[in-house]
Parts: structure tokens; C-alpha cells; sequence
């Protein structure tokens, strides 16, 4: 007898509507359930959460109880709404602005992914609220932070640079604690797209890919895609399910979940009679791969235009306007659940792009899988033409087995281009 599959995952990435993140330092739960009713109408079974770090953990020995106590309060709340809620732990990235405890930078500068004070305070910040929430029903597990590569790559104002080996410490620790302290759960970890993209960057494609519970997506068009295909292209519409295939052709598990994690639609890139169509684009486009987990859109409410010194696209991501109404996109987003909820027959993928790489798995060009990269160009070429394409590495390109098991008969073969890849995930 076929095995039941559990039906997508929708979700949104929780702005709390009166004073974002801020939210957090005097917590009101009046306002959050109010939030959460606006979601819960929506249609959405799922909110991921962003406690800051500077909060939660002031000083490497201070973990605040209160703070504690705060998160598990609003994980209660959406239990109340029937959302089951992700808990953000390491939580030092958000929408361009930093959040890392004074015991870690300045006068006191640690690189948080390797010096040893550093790592234990994280693991005891982890195993805190481990404990703390592993009893909550509606816990799905932690994401070990927003993002948390950006403060490894050059592009930061002040990176704390790591190799492959320190990455995946970093990852392991962190996650071995989370494990440790809520069992039950499912913990994952989450990069932004230079590690698919940025040559030399310590958070790889293997990494992403193999490390955790599940694999985590973070797609956005203002990444290069949307300036140089148009924001409403083929690439632009596909470039989630591209990140997919990208995190399925890196993964050694061919049964492993993906959870596209987070994606939205920028008003950089799209005009706002343009976003309730890519959002659709993009769900049908996604919802056809292959052990998907769910979505989660970023985000919830839009940003409050009382709060300053956001990039302009900031303030107008939300499902939900600042008067607890769903937006147009948002209003999309309740009218397509209950469709893709359902899963989708997928497609066979037997047309494969082969990604070029070392005996580590690492690609010998990640600015070839770049927007404007060879193996990029080529997903793009074939998806105009009307196929499904998949990625493989150079390494399982040369195991016939493994090309039978996923149905791939045909490969093609891009260029390795040394294509630099000069976006941010942060602009200011």
C-alpha cells in the first residue's frame, strides 16, 4: 500500500506588525494574536519566529530567563491559531541589520564560528531554549539563525571569514545541541544564496545540503536575476525550483526534504500589480519538485513606515498591511493553499545540467550557477524551451546508477565560467 504524503507546508516569516523585531524587548501578546489571527485567516499552518540573540543572550553567561519565557509564550499563542511555529536561535540577521551581543565584537571581538567561548555560548544559548520548548506541541524545531553566513563573506562590513571544516563545526556543534535538547524536532540550519554562488565562501553547496534535518532555500530575485532577466521572467519566476534543484543535485540523500524557507517579492524588482503574479508563478513552480517540505513567505506584515533606515523594499514585503488586512499577495496566497496544499503531480526531470566539481563536491566555478553563469543560462534555455530540468554534479554524472535512479538520460554539460558573483544580501 502507497505510503500517505503529508500534504505542503505554507507558511509566513513573522515581522510582528507594531514595532518589528523591537516587538521582542517588551513583548505584548495581545498584539501577537492579533497577528496570528490575520495569518491563521489566510490559510497558513506555520510561522517561523526571530527572537534576537542580543536579548536572549546578553552577556555569554546571561541567559535571560524573561526572554526565555518570552519565546515560549508566543509559540504557545500560535497554538492557539493552529500554527506550529519554527524558532530562529542564533538569531543575528534581519532585513540589513545586525544583532550580535557585545561579548562578541569590538573590544571584545570573537569570530562566532570559531573561537571556542564563542561556540559554547551558542550551544548553551541552543540547549536553553531546547529545553525550554521541546515539550510545546506545535514546536517544529530551530533554524540555527538568519542567514548566519553573511557574517563570514567579504561583503560584510566586519566578517568573521571561516573555512569549509570551521562551517561545518560551527553547523554540527550547534545542531548536536539542538538534538540533545529537543529530540523530537527536526533542526536545520540556513545560508543566503552566496553559498550556492560565491566562490570561496566557507558555507558550501555540500554543506547546505547534507548538514541538518532538512535543506533550506532562501531565494530572491534582487540577487542579479530580476536586473538582468526582468522580474517577471522565466528565471525570475523559476529561480526558487532552480535553488531547489540546485540543494537536490548537491544532496547525497535522494530522499531528502527541502523547505524553501523563505522567498518574496521585492518591490526593487516588481511593481505591487506584479507581485500576486510571481507569488502564483512561483508556487506553481515550486510545488511540482520533489520532497518538498513547504513555504515560507517572507513575510507576515509589512514593516512599519514609522521605523527608519530600512532598505525601501523592507517596508512593503508583507502579506498583511500594518492595519491587519491581507494585501492583494496575500490575498493570492489564501486563494492558492488549499490547491497546492494537495500535492502535485511532478515532473520527470530527465534532461540534466551538470555541475562541475572538485573531490569535495564543491564547484570548481559557483559563479557559473550565478545568474548569468553558464550552468544558470543553461536551466533558463531549457525551461523556455519547455523542459524540467535537473542539476547533477560532475560526480554523480559519472555513476550511471545514481543518473537511473533519478531518470536522467540526457546530460548537458556548461562551461565551468569564472563568473564572479558581486550581489549582496544586504543592501543599505
Amino acid at each position: 500500500m502507497p505510503r500517505p504524503v503529508a500534504p505542503l507546508r505554507f507558511g509566513a516569516n513573522y515581522t510582528p506588525s507594531s514595532e518589528w523585531m523591537h516587538a521582542w524587548m517588551s513583548l505584548d501578546l495581545g498584539e501577537v494574536r492579533r497577528d496570528f489571527a490575520s495569518l491563521a485567516e489566510i490559510g497558513l499552518d506555520h510561522v517561523r519566529i526571530f527572537p534576537l540573540w542580543t536579548l536572549l543572550q546578553p552577556n555569554r553567561t546571561l541567559i535571560r530567563e524573561k526572554a526565555v519565557d518570552d519565546v515560549r509564550a508566543v509559540v504557545d499563542v500560535a497554538a492557539e491559531f493552529g500554527l506550529d511555529v519554527s524558532v530562529d536561535v542564533i538569531q543575528g540577521h534581519l532585513s540589513s541589520f545586525d544583532f550580535i551581543p557585545s561579548w562578541l565584537f569590538t573590544w571584545h571581538d570573537k569570530n562566532m564560528f570559531t573561537h571556542p567561548d564563542a561556540l559554547s555560548g551558542q550551544a548553551e544559548l541552543v540547549t536553553r531554549l531546547g529545553e525550554r520548548l521541546r515539550d510545546a506541541d506545535n514546536f517544529l524545531g530551530f533554524t540555527l539563525g538568519n542567514e548566519t553566513n553573511q557574517f563570514s563573506a567579504p561583503s560584510h562590513p566586519s566578517p568573521w571569514p571561516v573555512t569549509e571544516a570551521e562551517a561545518a563545526n560551527w553547523i554540527t556543534t550547534l545542531l548536536d545541541a539542538a538534538h540533545t535538547s529537543a529530540p523530537a524536532q527536526q533542526h536545520v540550519h540556513s545560508e543566503y544564496d552566496a553559498a550556492w554562488y560565491m566562490d570561496g565562501h566557507g558555507f558550501t553547496p555540500a554543506l547546505a545540503s547534507r548538514l541538518g534535518d532538512m535543506t533550506t532555500v532562501h531565494s530572491w530575485i534582487f540577487n542579479g536575476t530580476a536586473q538582468q532577466y526582468g522580474g517577471r521572467s522565466v528565471a525570475s519566476d523559476r529561480h526558487a525550483e532552480y535553488m531547489i534543484e540546485l540543494a537536490r543535485g548537491f544532496a547525497t540523500d535522494p530522499t531528502r526534504a527541502i523547505w524553501l524557507q523563505e522567498v518574496g517579492a521585492p518591490s526593487n524588482c516588481l511593481t505591487p500589480a506584479q507581485a500576486p503574479g510571481f507569488l502564483e508563478a512561483t508556487l506553481r513552480s515550486v510545488a511540482r519538485t520533489e520532497n518538498l517540505w513547504g513555504v515560507t513567505w517572507w513575510c507576515s506584515h509589512d514593516v512599519s513606515r514609522s521605523l527608519a533606515d530600512f532598505p525601501e523594499l523592507e517596508y512593503t514585503l508583507g502579506l498583511v498591511d500594518q492595519d491587519g488586512v491581507a494585501k492583494p499577495i496575500g490575498r493570492r496566497f489564501a486563494e492558492l493553499i488549499p490547491e497546492l496544499r494537495e500535492r502535485q503531480p511532478t515532473p520527470a526531470r530527465t534532461l540534466g545540467i551538470v555541475v562541475e566539481v572538485n573531490e569535495n563536491a564543491t564547484p570548481i566555478s559557483r559563479g557559473a550557477m550565478s545568474p548569468g553563469g553558464a550552468v544558470f543560462q543553461a536551466w533558463v534555455d531549457a525551461c523556455t524551451t519547455g523542459a524540467d530540468p535537473a542539476i547533477v554534479t560532475s560526480i554523480d554524472a559519472a555513476k550511471p546508477d545514481v543518473l537511473a535512479a533519478r531518470g536522467i538520460t540526457e546530460l548537458i554539460r556548461p562551461a565551468a565560467s569564472r563568473t564572479a558573483y558581486a550581489s549582496r544580501n544586504t543592501v543599505v
